[in-house]
């Protein structure tokens, strides 16, 4: 569906030459949710742009739904950035319009007669979740339905591809999570390609089936999301994990814990798809002639299975303690002893 080859990106500036993308390859398939991920200027929303042809790239090629959008131009351009759709952090809303005046301005651009137009809102509308709002100005709605406006407006012309530029960044927590499964639910109900960029790991954690993580301009890592969660390779991908895996709140608990057990040992337990939903504590106890304490766990969802992560202190004789993590290794967890005193 999406294919970016040897793209690179380069401004200039008062320093010299800026490259915003450098040598980016990627293949997105049809129907996948994708996600890009990466901190400010790491060059994912000039990626992004070149999607649709918003940023044309300095070297490399960009080709969507069979056309390489980094070569046409006018008519051709125009026609096809009617398959591939746009939302963004702002919403970038007409004012001055309902939500169903918003909704049906692209349609009135594409030509398609006052009767259709009618139709395709009334079914977007539904799509969205927002009866009842249909004539409400976008001063009257929430973030939430802000969004689910610039959603069912960027679906009205029936794109192949939505391009998603930090959609949720604006919002609560709460109202992401319900945009990001009314983007999963668009997804599975009408196969649409989603790309989607983000600085937050909990995004692409939560609906995405893989990842590229990007600094510095470069594809630094790529993969399905489970498999980088389960095993992250570069130091920037490592922090986006613990992003969720290990949030600030965890990390302080922990130590606070290590401060109170000056025996034993803390193992840090990461469970991946069924492995997660194992009795591995239960077995560990009955097995082993150790003590066990649960410090902290967590449990998180990914579009290809369970991953979770559980700190635990086992106490008792040296040789029992070493034999318990050996256990624990062979039940498919990954294990890292975080303290051995």
């Amino acid at each position: 569906m999406i294919s970016i080859k040897n793209v690179r990106k380069i401004f200039p500036s008062k320093l010299g030459q800026l490259k915003a993308v450098d040598d980016v390859n990627l293949e997105i398939n049809q129907g996948e949710i994708f996600g890009v991920i990466g901190y400010s200027g790491a060059g994912k929303s000039t990626l992004i742009r070149m999607l649709n042809g918003l940023e044309l790239p300095t070297d490399g090629s960009v080709t969507v739904a069979g056309r390489e959008v980094s070569k046409i131009k006018g008519r051709d351009l125009r026609k096809a950035r009617q398959e591939i759709s746009m939302i963004f952090q702002h919403f970038n809303l007409l004012w001055s319009r309902t939500v169903s005046e918003n909704i049906e301005f692209p349609l009135e651009i594409a030509g398609v007669n006052k009767a259709e137009r009618a139709k395709r809102v009334n079914e977007l509308v539904k799509l969205v979740g927002l009866e009842g709002r249909e004539k409400a100005y976008p001063s009257q709605l929430s973030g939430g339905q802000k969004q689910r406006v610039g959603i069912a407006r960027a679906l009205a012309n029936n794109p192949k591809v939505l391009l998603c530029d930090e959609a949720t960044s604006a919002l609560d927590p709460q109202t992401t999570d319900s945009i990001l499964d009314l983007l999963v639910d668009i997804n599975k109900r009408l196969g649409l390609t989603i790309v989607l960029i983000t600085h937050e790991m909990h995004v692409i954690r939560k609906i995405c089936h893989r990842v590229a993580v990007m600094e510095s301009g470069r594809v630094v890592e790529l993969g399905q999301v489970l498999e980088v969660f389960r095993n992250p390779q570069a130091p920037i991908t490592k922090r986006f994990v613990q992003q969720v895996t290990e949030p600030e709140e965890t990390k302080e608990t922990v130590e606070n814990l290590l401060e109170r057990y000056h025996s034993g040992t803390v193992v840090q337990l990461t469970f991946i798809g069924e492995a997660a939903e194992q009795p591995i504590i239960t077995n560990l106890i009955r097995n082993n002639d150790v003590t066990v304490n649960i410090l902290q766990g967590k449990i998180s969802q990914t579009q290809s299975g369970s991953y979770g992560t559980l700190f635990i202190h086992l106490d008792g004789d040296k040789e029992k303690v070493n034999q318990a993590v050996d256990y624990i290794r062979t039940q498919q967890v990954g294990v890292e002893v975080v303290t051995n005193e």
